[in-house]
């Protein structure tokens, strides 16, 4: 039996068309919910997923604004947009697009933003909520793989997780989800001792290192799901090789297209081994962008009824 592709982008619509229903609410009162996506420099990536992103808001009917600003600007002046926008009621949501240039100090940027608009999750009091379990913004990607697990029936309570990779932006987070939903959870990183190891015990195992293919067969239990949130480019056929058992079709596509996506994970070994999977492309992608919106909808909803700083309510939880 093959393993179960866990659809990102049918999640995402579910989502999606949920939101449509808040989006007409709040334009009754006469609110649009309101996004700005500041992107600096001319990182091809960044410039992809921020038009993704607007795009989501003409999709949806809310109101957004992406500023570009040159590769040269400085801190002081970043820190001066921020708290032009932190002022302007009709933006609820504020993203500034990771990575920043090496000049701009990204923690003083991202510390500026108010944390009711913060709908990225990454101040230091929303990431303090969601240690505490208290309600608050969340980490966009992260959300997303929670969504992912219930939409999909993946019991998390009982289950044993582990999150390969210990970002701030998607490993840490998404372990405390996953806590706060009462799983086990390990996190690993460059220095554990027997990764693969490591991963096999997991019911539930969570990629997120940025490294083409590190996951192997080696790492899954047989029947685990699997949560690839790598997107790795590969532009040269060596590095094709390295990552497909049977790389001849993913050569005549990089021959195409200049390029190769791949996951984390081994595409070819979750499908032997998982009982359920995220592809790469369309698995976890689409759930960013998806939880990026639900944020800022209720970034607008809960500004407005005065209520907690912070969109995302974390789901009750206990602490036994």
């Amino acid at each position: 039996m093959s393993a179960r592709v866990l659809d990102g982008a049918k999640i995402r619509d579910e989502i999606q068309g949920e939101l449509a229903g808040e989006i007409a609410a709040l334009k009754a009162r006469g609110v649009t919910p309101g996004l700005a996506a500041v992107l600096v420099g001319e990182n091809p990536a960044s410039q992809i997923y921020v038009r993704s992103k607007v795009r989501a808001c003409e999709v949806l009917g809310l109101y957004s604004e992406k500023i570009e600003w040159p590769a040269f600007t400085t801190t002081e002046k970043l820190l001066g947009l921020v708290e032009s926008l932190n002022r302007r009621d009709e933006i609820d949501g504020i993203l500034v697009q990771l990575p920043l240039p090496p000049q701009v100090n990204a923690r003083l940027v991202l510390e500026a933003v108010d944390p009711a608009k913060d709908v990225d999750g990454f101040h230091p009091m929303n990431v303090g909520r969601l240690v505490s379990g208290r309600p608050g913004a969340v980490p966009c990607t992260p959300a997303g793989i929670i969504e992912i697990l219930k939409r999909s029936g993946i019991p998390i309570a009982g289950a044993r997780a582990v999150v390969v990779g210990r970002s701030e932006i998607v490993g840490k987070p998404v372990a405390l989800l996953l806590l706060h939903q009462h799983a086990t959870v390990t996190i690993c990183h460059s220095r554990t001792r027997d990764l693969a190891a490591v991963g096999r015990e997991a019911d539930i195992l969570v990629a997120a290192m940025g490294r083409a293919a590190f996951v192997t067969g080696d790492f899954i239990q047989a029947g685990a799901t699997v949560i690839d949130v790598g997107i790795n480019r590969l532009t040269t056929p060596e590095e094709v090789r390295k990552a497909f058992h049977d790389p001849a079709g993913p050569l005549k596509q990089l021959e195409s297209k200049g390029s190769v996506l791949v996951g984390d994970v081994q595409p070819e070994d979750v499908r032997k081994k998982a009982g359920a999977y995220t592809p790469v492309p369309g698995g976890v992608g689409p759930l960013t962008i998806a939880m990026l919106m639900s944020n800022t909808v209720r970034a607008a909803r809960e500004r407005r009824a005065g209520g907690e700083s912070g969109t995302h309510r974390l789901p009750a939880a206990g602490n036994a």
